[in-house]
């Protein structure tokens, strides 16, 4: 919104307190699409967890192992330490999980972020500035750019993160065990226990998905305060 404000004009700048817009489309979906964004950054943002390892080697009966990750997800610096002190008489090795899948869970938490950043502005040019947005035909243009190229970065990071979420859960879970060289040592035996359930990062999916559609059904609201849409109009009346 800072190139909005440069379109500003001194002669139409002030301030003008008016809620009324905020029950009409325009501001009541803006209002939606901001507490979406927050919902879609904490439940991915903010999520922990762990994956959990039954190891029985030399000298050792039964021993948890556990690998802990968390946002952004750079699953290869997550690493089961040895089970005991002589690391199972020297047939283990830390082991690290696999993957890094940092690009799209920060793309997705990034993006809502500022989508949350760019409601607040919104917000505020359409309660305290509508006359402003109303009477200068750039205003409206540039929010309906933004809105269309708003919808299609979140629909390309929800799909890249439901992509990414999909592998995180591969990458974590029991099909882990086959790949650990240090449980196919003689001797050793390993099983797998558990994972931090990942309902959040699926909730997170979710809410990308309504932004996703918040977004594009908001085009058209917008478009409709554009001269692209109210030219038509002037010409068919005339």
């Amino acid at each position: 919104w800072v190139p909005l404000v440069a379109l500003v004009s001194p002669g139409m700048a002030g301030w003008r307190v008016d809620f009324g817009l905020l029950l009409e489309p325009l501001g009541f979906i803006k209002v939606l699409e901001g507490i979406f964004s927050i919902f879609a950054f904490a439940t991915c943002g903010g999520f922990q967890g762990e994956t959990t390892l039954l190891v029985s080697c030399k000298g050792v009966v039964n021993k948890t192992v556990t690998a802990a990750f968390a946002y952004p997800f750079r699953l290869n610096t997550a690493v089961f330490s040895a089970p005991d002190p002589k690391c199972c008489g020297g047939t283990w090795t830390d082991v690290y999980l696999m993957g890094d899948f940092s690009s799209s869970a920060q793309f997705f938490v990034t993006l809502a972020v500022l989508v949350f950043l760019y409601c607040i502005a919104a917000l505020v040019v359409y309660i305290g500035y509508k006359h402003v947005y109303q009477q200068n035909s750039k205003f409206p243009l540039t929010d309906l750019a933004i809105t269309v190229i708003t919808a299609f970065l979140w629909m390309v990071s929800t799909f890249t993160w439901a992509k990414a979420l999909a592998d995180i859960k591969m990458s974590t879970g029991a099909s882990i065990i086959p790949g650990i060289e240090s449980c196919k040592a003689l001797g050793t035996t390993c099983r797998f226990v558990s994972v931090t359930r990942m309902g959040a990062l699926n909730v997170s999916v979710v809410f990308g998905l309504l932004n996703m559609v918040l977004w594009g059904g908001n085009v058209w609201f917008v478009y409709k305060d554009t001269n692209l849409h109210n030219q038509p109009n002037r010409i068919y009346q005339s």
